[in-house]
């Protein structure tokens, strides 16, 4: 089964590099989905400040997405850039690694609300349930915490639903995620993408290896 592995902005582009080695020994088993990173950081900030629309929130921030995305393209060979669904077997079978630009998919079919609470996370579980596809989030921490996460009394989640979920004010996933995790029925795990080791023996079928992670269950 694939897996839609969604790389938070966070990590770009500093651990774009450990963790290259590792897509590349699953190129056939996975589809990347990028964050927008500072970029789509730096229009929520506008937005703050001068209170743009919506629907111009919603566009430019996945636009932010298509530009990280195409600098990691053009960084790392093995990883190519496509614009649909038809494109990922052909890549896979090139031995290559897809990595959807989403603004044009998003644009023709635009299938989520246009807020702040819709991140990359959520387009990536969109196309997760799209493809059929497992969902990994790699993001700059270990998962979801109970408690305040900069505090050293925080306490990893191993497991949480995604009704439980809706409940938390924020954590390192959008607030849409949990959501669209129970109407497409989907399970989310996430993983520490700081940890290339941890990222392998989860595409690698270990979860055994290690235990830092949080499952979102959907189903």
């Amino acid at each position: 089964m694939v897996c839609v592995v969604k790389i938070g902005g966070s990590l770009f582009p500093e651990y774009l590099n450990d963790l290259y080695p590792v897509f590349q020994h699953f190129s056939s088993e996975i589809v990347l989905v990028n964050g927008g990173g500072d970029l789509a950081n730096k229009i929520r900030d506008y937005n703050l400040e001068f209170n743009y629309s919506d629907d111009v929130n919603h566009w430019c921030a996945i636009r932010c997405m298509d530009i990280l995305g195409k600098l990691i393209c053009d960084k790392f060979d093995d990883i190519i850039a496509i614009k649909s669904f038809d494109e990922i077997d052909k890549v896979h079978k090139m031995g290559k690694i897809p990595l959807i630009l989403a603004y044009e998919l998003m644009r023709q079919l635009d299938p989520l609300e246009h807020s702040w609470d819709v991140s990359s996370d959520s387009i990536a579980c969109w196309v997760a349930s799209e493809i059929n596809a497992k969902l990994l989030i790699l993001t700059n921490i270990n998962g979801i915490y109970n408690g305040d996460i900069y505090s050293a009394n925080r306490k990893l989640i191993k497991y949480i639903s995604a009704n439980e979920l809706l409940l938390f004010d924020e954590t390192c996933v959008d607030k849409c995620l949990p959501k669209l995790l129970l109407k497409y029925e989907v399970d989310c795990f996430i993983i520490n993408g700081k940890r290339p080791e941890w990222v392998y023996s989860f595409l690698d079928d270990n979860l055994n290896a290690n235990d830092t992670y949080t499952l979102i269950g959907g189903k």
